[in-house]
């Protein structure tokens, strides 16, 4: 099974409401499991910008040291 998300593992508390619920399904899905972080901007977006449809905007914030 693979499951994607834009969100970091750690703000899935504010996704589902509580922080609790969260934690407990993160035990359940990454348990034995494979994490990939993906950096960097979609081709989407990507593709959309260098068309001229979306304008050029500044790379995103550096996330801070220690955070997912």
């Amino acid at each position: 099974m693979m499951t994607t998300s834009n969100r970091s593992v750690a703000e899935w508390g504010e996704v589902f409401g509580d922080a609790v619920v969260a934690t407990a399904f993160l035990g359940r899905l990454l348990h034995h499991s494979h994490v990939l972080t993906i950096t960097g901007e979609s081709y989407r977006l990507r593709e959309k910008r260098r068309a001229g449809v979306l304008k050029v905007s500044a790379p995103p914030a550096v996330q801070a040291a220690g955070r997912p």
